[in-house]
């Protein structure tokens, strides 16, 4: 685990067995730890001193060793369809979102109550995908698992309700924060943590293909979503830089790999850009591969970002696009993206909180 700004450990990265340790290294009985886990996660306590059935000396000696994950709420936003955007500031200063999405009516029905929290798992990004903000402005540290933990409560605590389900999609490639991810999701996954469903949760990758085949071997049944964003080489490298590591092929294997060992289908996300990625060609390559692994295809209309020359293809473009993969038999949505009109896609809020720095 890493410690966030001071050599305090932050409380919510423990498993409960960890916390059953902790309670024994300072002389308390092992049942210490369900009652610490019930104020963390049932009853969603800001400080040890609101754990009011806890010894005061207890309670001290937690303050000395462990932290709460402060997130400070800087801006929220939110848009015409509910999409709610949360900028938080990290202990450290950091700066990082995360984005609450309201279940699509088309989708759900009007009754859903449906929640998805897109979550970061990093501060900047690494791996610099060519349409995205969040690596503009690089990258610069990892979130350790009581970080990535600590969005969830917050956003819960901020917008009054829960989450039903997550997507590790926000800033950062999280298959590059693996240890730290697969613990968080481990703790929002317990019964005695947040208590989501792992068929509920699901991590998206640009396609680092070493940690797909590591992830197949994990026990919990997490989705895993692509972001392929190009059907071939050609296309791919020009806008993804992360295939010159892992090319198409290469990652299509891995892909493989993880189906055959999950018995589950993956999705394809696809952002459609105009002029680079929406062409009939394109369409076609998309069946393709989709076909290779058995994937499903989400199809996203660009999300323009200030500052970058890309662009959305017209609804026309888009229709025809979608229409191409369901001809050949391809299971595909065509995203009507949420929170077009508050700047929601990963890192744009984040950018424009930075500080300017000068010329």
């Amino acid at each position: 685990m890493v410690p966030g700004p001071t050599d305090k450990l932050p409380i919510h990265s423990l498993f409960l067995e960890e916390l059953g340790e902790a309670m024994r290294e300072l002389g308390q009985p092992g049942y210490r730890a369900e009652q610490v886990a019930r104020w963390l996660y049932q009853r969603r306590v800001n400080s040890f001193d609101a754990m009011t059935d806890l010894p005061a000396g207890f309670r001290r000696s937690l303050e000395e060793r462990y932290q709460f994950g402060a997130l400070e709420s800087l801006r929220v936003l939110g848009s015409e369809d509910t999409t709610r955007k949360y900028l938080f500031r990290l202990g450290d200063g950091s700066l990082i979102e995360t984005v609450l999405i309201p279940a699509s009516p088309a989708l759900y029905g009007e009754s859903s109550d449906r929640r998805t929290l897109c979550v970061s798992t990093q501060v900047g990004c690494a791996y610099g995908c060519k349409f995205c903000a969040s690596g503009l402005d690089g990258f610069s540290r990892n979130l350790n698992a009581g970080e990535i933990v600590s969005q969830v409560l917050r956003v819960e605590e901020l917008c009054g309700e829960r989450v039903s389900n997550l997507v590790f999609m926000g800033m950062g490639e999280p298959l590059a924060n693996y240890a730290n991810l697969m613990r968080a999701i481990e703790i929002l996954n317990a019964p005695w943590g947040v208590g989501i469903g792992a068929r509920r949760i699901t991590i998206s990758t640009s396609g680092l293909a070493p940690q797909i085949r590591l992830l197949a071997e994990q026990p919990l049944q997490v989705r895993l979503a692509i972001s392929l964003h190009g059907a071939t080489d050609e296309v791919r490298q020009q806008i993804m830089p992360v295939n010159r590591k892992y090319p198409l092929q290469q990652l299509l294997e891995a892909c493989e790999y993880y189906v055959g060992r999950k018995k589950q289908r993956i999705t394809f996300e696809y952002i459609l850009i105009e002029g680079v990625n929406d062409r009939e060609q394109d369409a076609a390559a998309l069946v393709r591969v989709s076909r290779q692994v058995g994937a499903k295809v989400n199809c996203i209309p660009y999300n323009q970002v200030d500052g970058l020359e890309w662009k959305r293809p017209s609804e026309a473009r888009q229709e025809l696009f979608l229409s191409i993969l369901e001809r050949a038999g391809v299971p595909a949505t065509l995203r009507r993206e949420k929170g077009h009109d508050i700047a929601a896609a990963c890192g744009q809020l984040r950018r424009q909180s930075l500080p300017v720095s000068g010329g």
